[in-house]
C-alpha cells in the first residue's frame, strides 16, 4: 500500500457534557468539564482512519492496535478541536503515524499510533466466535 497522501485531518466541536453522546458521566464520576483524554484518541484514530481509509482495498479496514498517547493541555468544552495524522511509515501489515490535535490555544495532545490492515469478514467472524465463548473472568 502505498500513502501518496501524507497527512489527513478530523475536526471536532466540544459540546457541553449534559449533550456529549460518547460518554454518560454524572457529577459523583468526578471528572472535570475539560476534554477527556479518552475522546482526544478518539479523535487521533479518526485522523489515521481518514488518512489510510483510501488506500484499503475492497473487504479491508484497519485495526488500532497500539496508540502512545501524550495529554498536555486541558480544554475547556465548546471549543474546535484538530487532529492531524501524517504516515510514519509501514512494516507488513502495519502502519504507523504520528498525530497531533490542536484547540485554538495550540497543541493539546500527541500521539504514536498503529494500526493494522484486516480482512473485515474475518474480523468479524473471529468477534462473533469470541462472542460465543464467556469468559471465566466475567463470571466473578
Amino acid at each position: 500500500m502505498s500513502l501518496k497522501v501524507r497527512t489527513a485531518e478530523a475536526i471536532l466541536r466540544m459540546s457541553p457534557p449534559h449533550t456529549a453522546e460518547a460518554t454518560r458521566l454524572s457529577p459523583e464520576d468526578g471528572f472535570p468539564a475539560v476534554l477527556a483524554t479518552s475522546r482526544m484518541s478518539e479523535l487521533m484514530e479518526l485522523a489515521s482512519v481518514r488518512l489510510m481509509r483510501p488506500h484499503l482495498r475492497d473487504g479491508e479496514s484497519s485495526v488500532s492496535i497500539e496508540m502512545k498517547v501524550t495529554h498536555a493541555a486541558p480544554t475547556t468544552v465548546g471549543g474546535m478541536l484538530r487532529a492531524v495524522a501524517a504516515y510514519d511509515g509501514v512494516s507488513g501489515r502495519l502502519h504507523r503515524f504520528r498525530i497531533h490535535v490542536f484547540d485554538e490555544s495550540g497543541l493539546i495532545g500527541s500521539a504514536e499510533h498503529t494500526r493494522a490492515v484486516v480482512i473485515e469478514r474475518r474480523l468479524l467472524a473471529m468477534a462473533r466466535r469470541r462472542a460465543d465463548k464467556p469468559s471465566a473472568l466475567l463470571m466473578v
